[in-house]
């Protein structure tokens, strides 16, 4: 989505979009210039750099965001009613949210979609700017819980609120009717041999380890430093089980159909859920009995936001009835605005929280992922 909108070859529209190498191509005279024109044209030509918009990189939103939060459709009516360009850039997983956000500080985003745990992080890492409610009118639309900041783990500071909710799931687990004469109920049935080949698994670090630690009936996101040892041994059992670890939604719904999986583990939750019903799967949901991680999603505005105004206002147009709606219809997730209409699954979700050393299972993982035996032996 990051150059879904191709420039137009038409001078004046190149010169709306901010595409023209050189305002002086629209001042340029096709007749020879009089004397008394020339005044005029030292007076545009002056003026035109300084309108909004019409320089390269002028009004322009750049987004960093999960899939289904910014759909073509909705972000040109974004565009359309503020006179702007908006720069989309999606990611796989929070190791890639990470590195790009860090990048120069935060300059190189204006807005950013993250979980709460990832919130807390990049407010430590001074990466985020607080932002006030008050200046959103919409969120005056959103459920009270949704609302009430001090009670939302990692999205204030020092009083400050630094993120906006926006929407939220479950991951749990789903499984191909078919193949299962009974729901899966545990998180070990990713391990389940008699399913080789036969599962996906999601490609985050973080989320692995947790995953691995929960199997294990312990804390997923503070692990103590013996226990490292036996997770690796335990995500590499898991590598040798799964077809493949996947980072987007429709990568796994399309491997999910091409190669029969029977167990996917949804980090996206109920957005997978409704990608592979729509694609005509006739497959189940559960929360597994160990609980289910779970994620809430909120927009935050990056320290090196150019325009807080124009950052705040994508906020309040996602808090809109069409963005909001879209989250349900299109992507099957809950929006604030609105209680879901059915949360009927039993089990508990177990929200994320920033886990003991991110570094540290970030670099397991990799090599875990390039495909090392055990043990994982790790320098002093």
């Amino acid at each position: 989505m990051d150059d879904w909108k191709n420039a137009s070859t038409d001078p004046q529209k190149r010169w709306r979009q901010g595409n023209l190498p050189s305002y002086t191509l629209l001042v340029r005279p096709l007749l020879p210039v009089n004397s008394m024109m020339r005044p005029f044209l030292v007076l545009l030509a002056v003026l035109l750099p300084l309108a909004p918009g019409l320089a390269a990189g002028e009004a322009a939103l750049r987004l960093l965001t999960w899939p289904g939060y910014a759909d073509a459709d909705l972000v040109r009516q974004f565009e359309q009613r503020h006179g702007v360009r908006v720069e989309v850039t999606l990611v796989g997983n929070d190791d890639v949210l990470r590195s790009k956000l860090a990048r120069n500080n935060g300059e190189d985003y204006d807005l950013i979609a993250a979980n709460t745990a990832e919130i807390e992080h990049y407010v430590q890492q001074k990466l985020l700017q607080p932002l006030q409610p008050a200046r959103i009118k919409n969120t005056a639309r959103q459920l009270w819980r949704f609302r009430d900041y001090p009670k939302i783990p990692g999205i204030t500071h020092d009083g400050k609120v630094y993120a906006i909710p926006y929407t939220y799931s479950e991951m749990g687990l789903i499984y191909d009717r078919s193949q299962f004469r009974e729901p899966p109920q545990s998180i070990t049935s990713l391990w389940d041999p008699k399913l080789q080949g036969r599962v996906l698994a999601f490609n985050g670090s973080s989320h692995n380890f947790s995953l691995a630690s929960q199997a294990r009936g312990r804390d997923p996101f503070r692990i103590a430093a013996d226990d490292f040892p036996q997770l690796g041994e335990q995500l590499i059992a898991l590598r040798r089980n799964v077809l493949t670890f996947y980072s987007l939604p429709e990568e796994a719904a399309s491997l999910f159909e091409e190669h029969r999986i029977a167990l996917l583990w949804a980090n996206y939750g109920r957005q997978q859920l409704k990608q592979l019903r729509d694609a005509g799967a006739d497959v189940g949901y559960v929360i597994p009995r160990e609980g289910a991680l779970a994620w809430l999603d909120c927009w935050a505005i990056s320290r090196g936001a150019r325009d807080l105004a124009l950052a705040e206002a994508w906020i309040d147009f996602s808090l809109e009835e069409p963005m909001s709606r879209a989250l349900l219809e299109r992507q099957g997730l809950s929006n604030t605005l609105q209680e879901p209409e059915s949360l009927d699954l039993p089990g508990r979700m177990i929200w994320l929280r920033p886990v003991e050393d991110a570094e540290r299972r970030a670099r397991l993982w990799e090599r875990i992922l390039s495909g090392e035996r055990p043990p994982l032996v790790e320098a002093p």
